[in-house]
């Protein structure tokens, strides 16, 4: 018991560390003390009592998210947002250019030219032809690559502070002046033409595919940010240089930087550079949600040794309150099918719950196996334990920590804490929501984990790629429907 008392102290000090100064921890002991609760009530952290609703103390609140908020510069370069998060020692810089829109920028005929853009400005620029930015970046160690997704693409650059002004130069470069010399565009066309022609060959990656166009009919998402074979090989470079022109705005624009850099020295360099951009006056429109009405089952017959499947629900976007409940239940979901698919009956190796970060989102369950009516069947089981059964509070309490633990493995970098500020400045109704994460994910209830079970894990819409023959429609479908 003392033992576990340590480990318990050691924690709340390491997670007092990380909102004081912006630090991120890797705890070692998280799995100790996991094992050491195994079978017994687990500590408290804080809850408010069981079945009563979840409300956050929201002095408390303020005070966390003040104190983090001071680490963050704000301010507008000719209308061009940008944030500037201070890791005071830090010995490397991420730069991050977002550029909003993602699959509403483009259409089903030119899907996929963003990504092309985006690919061929990182070949040469103006003031940096080919060979002289490859050798910069040797030289150097600074990497510099893009992202695109459904709701945003990003030109993210990564250095060393030493090595942050010339790297500056270059990415600025890039993202302003890009060449985009016809051999240059021409070799990155047939690049990405070759990788989305593949997309079949990979079993995980053409269910993600076939999913897409299943959860996304009638939605913007189905454009394709990262395009088809078929639409990248009909763009040309005279689409890809007046869609740089037309995109370019500071209005579309958002730029964070990660780092041990002074805000007021930065922002003379960005009104030098990118404060020249005309500003535009784009406005993004709400995106609509989804809504499944009844569940479906969608097979695509291949040879293959086993089945892949996926299903997925509407999920709360990140303004919801109901996104901090509804992150414990996937997450508790997401164990409970691993116990009980994979440890218990062996019937896949890597059974899966999982939670998306879109502006229109969906979660769901993920599973490869040869029996997919029983591994399927066992996971509609969990839901509806889910939805039928309070989970007790030391589950809760249990999954609470062990997300919080895996949140700040991922937010170690400062392109992962650059990627948190923009997901929350532009899909959670501003950066200052990511700030107080860890206090009202504490305020979740068992209450509230099975009101949002109910509420969102129904009416999944499956996709199979497999044998038929093996699928029972009736056990996919019929413990999904209805409240």
């Amino acid at each position: 018991m003392n033992e576990m008392r340590k480990l318990i102290s050691s924690w709340i000090l390491s997670l007092a560390l990380v909102l004081s100064t912006g630090l991120t921890y890797a705890p070692s002991f998280v799995g100790r003390a996991q094992e050491a609760t195994k079978g017994k009530d687990a500590p408290s952290v804080s809850q408010p009592k069981p079945g009563q609703p979840g409300q956050p103390d929201t002095e408390k609140v303020k005070a966390v998210a003040d104190k983090a908020a001071a680490l963050v510069t704000e301010f507008d370069v000719n209308g061009l947002k940008v944030l500037v998060k201070r890791r005071a020692g830090s010995l490397t810089v991420a730069t991050a250019l977002f550029m909003r829109g993602g699959a509403r920028n483009i259409t089903a005929q030119n899907a996929g030219l963003e990504a092309l853009m985006w690919d061929a400005a990182t070949e040469a620029s103006q003031a940096f032809p080919r060979e002289t930015l490859r050798r910069e970046q040797a030289r150097m160690g600074t990497g510099i690559s893009y992202d695109v997704s459904y709701d945003y693409s990003t030109l993210g650059m990564i250095s060393t502070r030493p090595n942050f002004d010339r790297s500056w130069e270059m990415f600025a470069d890039i993202a302003l002046h890009p060449t985009f010399a016809p051999e240059d565009v021409k070799r990155v066309q047939n690049k990405l033409v070759v990788a989305r022609s593949n997309n079949e060959d990979s079993p995980d990656e053409y269910l993600q595919e076939l999913q897409a166009r299943v959860a996304y009919a009638g939605h913007p998402y189905s454009n394709d940010p990262e395009g088809s074979a078929e639409t990248i090989g009909r763009l040309g470079v005279d689409d890809v240089r007046a869609y740089h022109k037309r995109m370019m705005e500071t209005s579309r624009l958002l730029l964070i930087v990660v780092g041990d850099l002074d805000a007021a020295t930065l922002r003379q360099r960005i009104a030098g550079s990118f404060g020249k951009l005309p500003r535009g006056d784009y406005k993004p429109e709400p995106l609509p949600q989804l809504s499944f009405a009844t569940s479906s089952v969608d097979v695509t017959t291949k040879g293959l040794p086993t089945n892949y499947i996926q299903g997925v629900f509407a999920a709360p976007p990140l303004t919801s309150e109901d996104i901090y409940p509804m992150r414990v239940a996937s997450s508790l979901l997401n164990d409970r099918v691993l116990v009980e698919v994979r440890f218990r009956r062996n019937l896949s190796y890597a059974p899966e719950a999982f939670l998306r970060e879109q502006g229109t989102n969906i979660g769901g369950i993920y599973v490869t196996a040869v029996d997919a009516n029983q591994a399927v069947g066992v996971m509609l089981n969990e839901i509806a334990r889910l939805q039928h059964e309070r989970a007790d509070s030391s589950d809760i309490n249990s999954e609470i920590s062990g997300y919080l633990t895996r949140y700040y493995l991922g937010q170690e970098t400062n392109m992962a804490q650059a990627g948190e500020l923009a997901r929350y400045e532009l899909l959670g109704g501003g950066w200052r929501n990511s700030l107080d994460f860890l206090e009202r994910l504490r305020t979740v209830t068992p209450t509230d984990v099975q009101r949002v079970a109910q509420k969102y894990m129904r009416n999944l819409r499956f996709v199979v790629i497999g044998d038929p023959k093996a699928i029972d429609r009736n056990i996919f479908t019929s413990q999904t429907s209805g409240e």
